[in-house]
This record gives structure tokens, sequence and C-alpha cells, in this order.
């Protein structure tokens, strides 16, 4: 993809799984990537391994919950490289459970991280490429921001809201040169799961019953994932929905929504047995 090559890019949450492979991906494609990661450590290790393959990446401790934070990553990058080509939106948290399990102080986590962390990336980036009159923003949505998904509802609430600040920028940004791109994907072999703060439930329980609900959907590697995000980006798409499961249960939750209802009600109710038998 000779189109990253001597381009300068961010990946948020890059320290990591999706981010990661994002990240060395860009690096092998001859891009300089900036490793935005909350976790100084783990981003310090994306960087030593990609400058160890002739790869160029500095890491920056970044907690994107923060403005302040994220757009003085956006104005660092700027000052030290020129210019910001591309933006990945993709630091995430994940807090799981029944609604009614899940304080307010946790909804404002999450909505912080996953909907206002985007935000601000994503603000700041445009501002930077619309003077450029160049540049390409992606926000990592999910499945989640396209479908209903019970049990997660801070989660599918957040990634909801990316779609819309996704496919609205792209349009504002149609004539002033920026590109945006909004990624749902399905499951992916992640830490994720182990990563995640679960409420009132078994999290061994909580992961067998959403593999055994997502039957219909491969886990894919992160590597595999980044590089159909990365062929996405290259052809400049809308919406770059993965895998084929996932597009046709999207295009018939807006078919046949009463069906994905029913199925989605019934995934809660499997929940709920776990729920009832941690807790009582």
């Amino acid at each position: 993809m000779k189109q990253f090559r001597n381009k300068v890019a961010i990946v948020t949450g890059g320290g990591m799984g999706l981010g990661r492979a994002l990240c060395e991906q860009l690096a092998r494609h001859g891009a300089t990537v900036v490793i935005a990661e909350i976790d100084s450590a783990a981003a310090d290790r994306v960087a030593e391994s990609i400058g160890q393959g002739g790869g160029r990446a500095r890491a920056m401790p970044v907690d994107v919950a923060s403005r302040e934070q994220v757009v003085n990553l956006v104005d660092t990058t700027i000052a030290e490289y020129g210019r910001l080509d591309y933006m990945f939106n993709n630091a995430v948290t994940v807090i799981d459970g029944d609604a009614r399990d899940i304080s307010l102080a946790q909804w404002d986590r999450t909505l912080a991280v996953n909907l206002h962390g985007v935000v601000y990336g994503a603000i700041a980036a445009y501002q930077a490429m619309v003077k450029q009159r160049d540049g390409h923003i992606v926000n990592i949505s999910s499945l989640s921001g396209l479908i209903p998904q019970p049990g997660n509802t801070n989660y599918c609430t957040a990634k909801h809201g990316l779609v819309g600040l996704s496919l609205s920028l792209r349009f504002e940004g149609a004539d002033l040169g920026v590109r945006v791109s909004c990624v749902c994907a399905g499951d992916m072999k992640t830490d994720i799961y182990e990563n995640m703060t679960v409420m009132n439930v078994d999290r061994e329980a909580i992961v067998r019953v959403s593999r055994r609900s997502h039957f219909p959907l491969p886990q894919w590697s992160v590597a595999k994932a980044a590089r159909v995000i990365l062929r996405g980006v290259v052809r400049n798409k809308p919406m770059i929905v993965f895998p084929l499961a996932g597009r046709l249960i999207w295009r018939l939750y807006r078919a046949f929504p009463s069906l994905i209802y029913w199925i989605s009600v019934r995934r809660m109710r499997m929940f709920r047995r776990i729920r009832f038998e941690t807790s009582g």
C-alpha cells in the first residue's frame, strides 16, 4: 500500500490489540507512526519493536478522555513532523453488564473514552487537516455501532455515536480535502475480554455466552482486521464493515428489525440467567 509511504499517522490505543496491529502495518508500509496509549510501557514496547524492524515510530502517553492531552497529541505531532496525514481513533474501554448494574460514573468513563475521546481526536485532526487541505480520519466503531447490543448498552451508545460523527464529518470535509471513514468490525482475538470490567456476573461465563451468541461471527486476528481496515482507507470507503457475516446481519437488521429484536431479547435473557446465578 504505497499510499502510506512517508505519511504521518497517529493511532490511539496503539499499544495493544487492533491498535498495535495498525501501527505495525502502517510502519511496514512506510508511515511514521505516533503510538498514543494510556499504558506508556505498552506504547514503548510497540515503538521499540517497530524501530528494530526498520520502521519509524514514536510513543506518546495519552489518556484520550482528556481533551487537553488529545489536542496536545495532535499539536505535538504536527510541530515535530510538519503535518498529520492519518488519525486513527482506536482507544476503547469496556464495562459490561446489565444497565441496572452500571453506575453513572461508569457511564461517564465509557463515554469519555469511547465517544468524547474520539470527538477530541477527530476534531483536532480535522481542523489541522482542513488547513493542510488533505488528511484522513479513521474512527474505530463496531458492529455494536450499527446493531443494538443488550448487556453492553453504554458501549453500544458510544459506538452508535461514532457512526453519526463519522458520516456527518465526512460530508463536511468532502470539499475541504479531508476524508473520514468509520470502521465497524465484528469479534477479534484481542485481550478485550480479559481487560473489560464485568458487573455482577462471572467473567468466564459471560465470555462463553458472548461467543455462543456471536456464533455466526468468526473471531478475526487483529492482523487480518488491520489489513482490511487499511485497504478500506486506501479506497476511501465511508463505512468499513466486516466480516461478511456482520454486513449480512446489519442488512438483516435494517430489513427485519423485529427479528433482531427477538434475537437480542433472547441473548439478554441468557446474560440474566448468569447474573442471577452469580448474584441472586
